[in-house]
């Protein structure tokens, strides 16, 4: 977006989540430390101190389980092909008077996610000129050629951020130097993200199957925040494990 933008001072946090996972089915409702893991998710959402925090979900048992333990949680459609979509539906539902000013969307499969994380991605949209902040971690070597580890190529403002030029799974940019790992949380202005699920996809966006090329093909403006660590994000029933060994401990 080219104008000048006012800093959000009303924000959001949104947590989209579904009982359909292939790999690890009833994902968001499987037990760690006595709880679903989606309510894991809630709690460290919550301990950033953003604003309210409100789990998303076509399910109404992933619905019951966040009710159950204290949080906030909204119905929405089965028919979403994104996190980013479902999450605009249920900004609409929760305020449809538009109170909110920015949305964090994170996703429902980050149960040790640091509060900290949120905090800093957020705090970039204090920039008038950012519509979309997203963090980052430097990549471990191993993860140069994964493509299942998304790489940030941006352009540094200081130590701790920098504005995003492109998103790939290939080890960019090119020559000696550090690889980022990007990671799939992200800040929006209310404005960017309504802008965001309106357009179609975009060509790369396609060809990279990376939905924050969209966001770039359309002119809004990403930067990203570099934290220390890359959240383990559950898929597996070994990362569960994981996850269930770092919260019991």
């Amino acid at each position: 977006m080219a104008e000048s933008l006012t800093p959000p001072t009303n924000p959001i946090v949104l947590i989209p989540a579904r009982l359909a996972a292939t790999r690890l089915p009833n994902k968001p409702l499987l037990q760690i430390a006595g709880v679903p893991m989606i309510v894991q998710v809630w709690r460290r959402a919550m301990e950033a101190g953003i604003g309210p925090v409100v789990v998303t979900a076509p399910d109404p048992e992933i619905i019951a389980a966040v009710e159950a333990a204290g949080g906030q949680a909204q119905l929405t459609g089965f028919e979403h092909q994104s996190g980013s979509d479902r999450i605009a539906e249920a900004l609409e539902r929760v305020d449809p008077a538009g109170k909110y000013d920015a949305v964090i969307n994170v996703q429902g499969d980050l149960p040790v996610l640091e509060p900290e994380t949120i905090r800093a991605t957020f705090r970039l949209l204090a920039d008038p000129t950012v519509d979309i902040a997203t963090p980052v971690a430097l990549a471990a070597e191993d993860e140069r050629d994964n493509p299942n580890v998304v790489k940030a190529v941006f352009e540094p403002r200081g130590a701790r951020d920098g504005r995003a030029l492109y998103f790939t799974r290939l080890p960019a940019p090119s020559g000696s130097g550090p690889l980022y790992h990007h990671i799939g949380l992200y800040a929006y202005r209310r404005a960017a993200l309504k802008a965001f699920v309106a357009a179609p996809q975009s060509a790369l966006e396609k060809r990279e199957r990376l939905e924050q090329l969209r966001a770039l093909a359309i002119g809004l403006t990403i930067h990203v925040a570099v934290v220390d660590t890359v959240p383990l994000g559950v898929d597996t029933q070994a990362d569960l494990d994981r996850a269930r060994a770092l919260l019991e401990s």
